[in-house]
C-alpha cells in the first residue's frame, strides 16, 4: 500500500465519489427511475411516493401484499366504533315511545355498510374488494412524521410517508363516506318517521354524529398505530364494563329479567359478538384447536353477574348491616 504510485491513487478518486451517499432516516429512500434488465436506476434520498416504502436496502419498493387476517380485524374495529355509537345515540335519543328506533338503526346500518363498500372499491386495485397493502412491521411505521431526520441539525430531510399503506389513510375515507351518506338518508327518514318525537329532539342523534366524526378523525390521526395493537384489550374491557352497566342500570338480577323484554337479549348477544370479536382478535386464531374453545368464555361475565348481583343487592346489604347493629 505505501509502494502505491500517485497516479494510481489518482485513478482510484473517481471510483469513490461514484459512490452514492448513505440514505439517512429510517424512513428516507430512493426510488426507482428507471429499470434496464437486472440494473436499475435510483433518484435522490427522499420521501417515497405513496403506496410503497423503503426495503432494507432503502429503496421505495411498491407495496403488492394484501392485509392479514389481524389487519382486517383493526379495520373491522375502526369500522364498528361510528356504527356502535350511531346505534347509542339512537338508543340514547330515540325516547320509549319513539317506533322509529329500529328504522334508525337498519340505517345507520345501511350507512356505515355501503360506506366500506365504497371505501374498498374506491382502494387499489380500484373496483375490487381486496386491498392492496405493507406489512406492518412496529410501532413507528405509523408515526413516520416523528422520524425525519436531520443530518446538519439545520436542515431536516422529510421523509413522512404512509409506511402502512392503506391502513392509516383508509379509515379517514371510510370516515368521510360515512358522513356524507348520514347527511344525504338519514334527515329525511328522521323527519318522515320519528313522529314520537319533538322537533327538537329528532334530530340529535345526527347532531351527537356531527361531534363524534370529528373525535374519530383525531383518534385516528394521533392514536392509530396504539389502536393497531391495543384495539382486541379495548374491545375485551369496554364490552365487560358496559355490560355490567347495562345490566345494573336495567336492575337485571335473573334470567327470566332477560326474557321479558326481547330488547334486553338484543343487547346482551351484541356485547356477546364483541366479546367474542376481542377474543378472535388476541388469538388471530392461528391455532384453531386452541382458539376455539376460548370463545366458550364469552358468556362468563354475563353469567357470573346474573348468579351474584341478588348478593351485591345494595338494599340487601343496608338491611343486613342495620340488622347487625
Amino acid at each position: 500500500a505505501f509502494g502505491a504510485s500517485p497516479g494510481n491513487a489518482a485513478r482510484a478518486l473517481p471510483a469513490a465519489v461514484e459512490i452514492q451517499p448513505a440514505c439517512l432516516g429510517l424512513y428516507c429512500g430512493r426510488t426507482v427511475l428507471s429499470v434496464n434488465g437486472s440494473v436499475e436506476t435510483y433518484g435522490d434520498c427522499g420521501v417515497c411516493p405513496r403506496g410503497q416504502r423503503t426495503d432494507d436496502n432503502k429503496i421505495c419498493r411498491e407495496c403488492t401484499g394484501s392485509p392479514d387476517r389481524y389487519d382486517w380485524l383493526y379495520l373491522g374495529f375502526m369500522a364498528m366504533l361510528p356504527l356502535v355509537l350511531h346505534w347509542f345515540f339512537i338508543e340514547w335519543y330515540s325516547g320509549k315511545k319513539s317506533s322509529s328506533a329500529l328504522l334508525q338503526h337498519l340505517t345507520a346500518l345501511l350507512e356505515c355498510s355501503a360506506a366500506a363498500v365504497v371505501t374498498l372499491l374506491l382502494s387499489d386495485p380500484v373496483g375490487s374488494l381486496r386491498i392492496r397493502s405493507c406489512r406492518v412491521k412496529k410501532l413507528s411505521d405509523w408515526y413516520t412524521m416523528l422520524y425525519n431526520p436531520s443530518p446538519d441539525y439545520i436542515t431536516t430531510v422529510h421523509c413522512t410517508h404512509e409506511a402502512v399503506y392503506p391502513l392509516y389513510t383508509i379509515v379517514f375515507i371510510y370516515y368521510a363516506f360515512c358522513l356524507v351518506l348520514m347527511m344525504l338518508l338519514r334527515p329525511l327518514l328522521v323527519k318522515k318517521i320519528a313522529c314520537g318525537l319533538g322537533r327538537s329532539d329528532r334530530f340529535k342523534s345526527i347532531y351527537a354524529a356531527l361531534y363524534f366524526f370529528p373525535i374519530l378523525t383525531v383518534l385516528q390521526a394521533v392514536g392509530g398505530g396504539l389502536l393497531y395493537y391495543a384495539f382486541p384489550y379495548i374491545i375485551l374491557v369496554l364490552s365487560l364494563v358496559t355490560l355490567a352497566v347495562y345490566l345494573s342500570a336495567s336492575e337485571v338480577e335473573f334470567f327470566k329479567d332477560l326474557l321479558v323484554r326481547k330488547k334486553r337479549l338484543v343487547v346482551l348477544f351484541s356485547h356477546w359478538l364483541l366479546h367474542a370479536y376481542g377474543i378472535i382478535s388476541i388469538s388471530k386464531l392461528d391455532k384453531l384447536e386452541q382458539d376455539l374453545p376460548l370463545l366458550a368464555l364469552v358468556p362468563a361475565p354475563a353469567l357470573f353477574y346474573l348468579m351474584t348481583a341478588k348478593y351485591t343487592e345494595p338494599s340487601r346489604i343496608l338491611s343486613e348491616g342495620g340488622n347487625g347493629h
